[in-house]
C-alpha cells in the first residue's frame, strides 16, 4: 500500500475503514476497507480530517475483491435467479421463481478448495420459492491474484454451478386402493393429504378412482389415466408385503420401467417409483404419507413436478439424512431430512 493525498485518491482502493464520529449521533465506518474512492467522496473524507489516505498500489496481477466476486457470480448464476449488488467482495443470489434448486456439488467443492474465496449455497435438491436466498459468495482478502480466479473459472467449467428448474402445473391421476376403503369400511383419509401436498406445487388431481385390492383393475386404471394424458400417476395404499397388497404388481404390469421398490428413508421405506417409456412417473405411496408430516414423497415430489428424472443413486443417497426426526415444529425443507 502507499500513502497519497486525499485529493489524488479518486479511483484508488482504501486499505482501511474510515470512521465517522458525531457525538450522540453516530460512530460507524463512513467508508469501508476496499471502497473505491469517488470524486464526491473527497469533500467527505477531508471533513473527517483525512488529508492523506493509505491505498493499494495498482498491480496488473491482482484483482480488487469486488471485481473478483463478479467472477464468482459468473460461475454460479444461471436462469431464474438474480444477484445482489456487490459489497465488500460479497454477493448473494436470490430465486426469481418457484422451482427445484440444484447444485453441482463436485464442481462447487473444487472451487471452494482453492482458498481465498468461498461459495455457500442452500442444499441442492430442495424446493425454493421466488425471493428465497440461494447462495452467498465472497472473496476473503481485499485483493486476490488474477491467476487464482482463472483457476476458479477452470475448476467450475463452462456450465453454472447453480440451477433452478421451474415447477410445472401437472395433471395428476390418483388411484386410491384398498378393500377397506372401496367397500366403505373406513373413510378415505389419504386423498385429502395428497391434494394438500400437490397444492403446494399448484398441481391438481384431474382423475381419481377408488379400487379394491385387484391388481388388474389397478393396472387398467393407471393405463387409462396415462392414455387420457395425465402427467403423473399416484397410487395410494397396498404397498406393503402383505398378501392383499397388490399395488406394486399393478404398477409393474403397466409396462413402465420400475426404478426402485423400497427406499432408505423413514418414513417411506415401501415407496415405489416407475417411469413410462415417454418419461411420465408412476409412484406407489406407502401408508406413512397419509399420517406422517414429511416422508419420502416430499423428497421426491419436487423432482417429479420439475420434470427432473429421479435416479436410483439419488434414492440410495437418501440413506444418510433419510431419517425424519418428527420435530414438534416442522421446518422442512430447512432441516436435515433427506440431505
Amino acid at each position: 500500500m502507499k500513502l497519497i493525498r486525499t485529493q489524488d485518491a479518486v479511483g484508488q482502493v482504501l486499505c482501511h475503514d474510515i470512521t465517522q464520529i458525531i457525538p450522540g449521533v453516530i460512530k460507524d465506518a463512513a467508508f469501508r476497507k476496499g471502497h473505491i474512492v469517488r470524486e464526491e467522496d473527497i469533500p467527505v473524507l477531508l471533513s473527517l480530517g483525512k488529508d492523506h489516505l493509505y491505498v493499494w498500489e495498482n498491480d496488473e496481477t491482482r484483482l480488487h475483491e469486488n471485481d473478483a466476486a463478479q467472477i464468482l457470480l459468473s460461475i454460479c448464476q444461471n436462469e431464474y435467479m438474480h444477484s445482489s449488488a456487490v459489497k465488500e467482495g460479497k454477493i448473494e443470489m436470490i430465486a426469481d421463481c418457484d422451482g427445484l434448486f440444484l447444485v453441482d456439488s463436485k464442481r462447487l467443492l473444487a472451487v471452494n478448495t482453492l482458498g481465498e474465496m468461498m461459495i455457500a449455497t442452500c442444499h441442492g435438491g430442495t424446493p425454493v420459492k421466488k425471493g428465497d436466498k440461494l447462495a452467498g459468495m465472497r472473496i476473503i482478502p481485499l485483493v486476490i491474484e488474477k491467476e487464482k480466479m482463472d483457476k476458479a473459472r477452470e475448476a467450475a467449467g463452462e456450465k453454472p454451478l447453480l440451477q433452478i428448474i421451474p415447477f410445472r402445473s401437472l395433471k395428476v391421476g390418483l388411484v386410491t386402493t384398498g378393500n377397506e376403503v372401496y367397500h366403505g369400511r373406513i373413510q378415505d383419509a389419504f386423498t385429502p393429504v395428497i391434494r394438500e401436498k400437490l397444492a403446494e406445487y399448484h398441481c391438481e388431481i384431474t382423475e381419481h378412482v377408488v379400487l379394491p385390492d385387484d391388481h388388474q383393475a389397478i393396472t387398467d386404471a393407471i393405463c387409462r389415466m396415462l392414455e387420457n394424458g395425465v402427467d403423473l400417476v399416484l397410487c395410494t395404499g397396498g404397498m406393503s408385503v402383505d398378501p392383499d397388497d397388490r399395488t406394486p404388481l399393478a404398477i409393474k404390469n403397466t409396462g413402465a420401467k420400475v426404478l426402485r421398490y423400497g427406499a432408505p428413508v423413514l418414513p417411506g421405506a415401501m415407496f415405489m417409483l416407475a417411469y413410462t417409456a415417454d418419461g411420465r412417473p408412476i409412484a406407489g405411496l406407502p401408508g406413512c404419507v397419509m399420517y406422517a408430516g414429511r416422508t419420502i414423497f416430499d423428497l421426491v415430489l419436487p423432482y417429479l413436478v420439475a420434470g427432473v428424472p429421479v435416479t436410483n443413486e439419488q434414492l440410495c443417497r437418501y440413506g444418510e439424512g433419510g431419517l425424519c426426526l418428527g420435530c414438534s415444529v416442522c421446518t422442512w425443507p430447512n432441516c436435515g431430512f433427506g440431505k
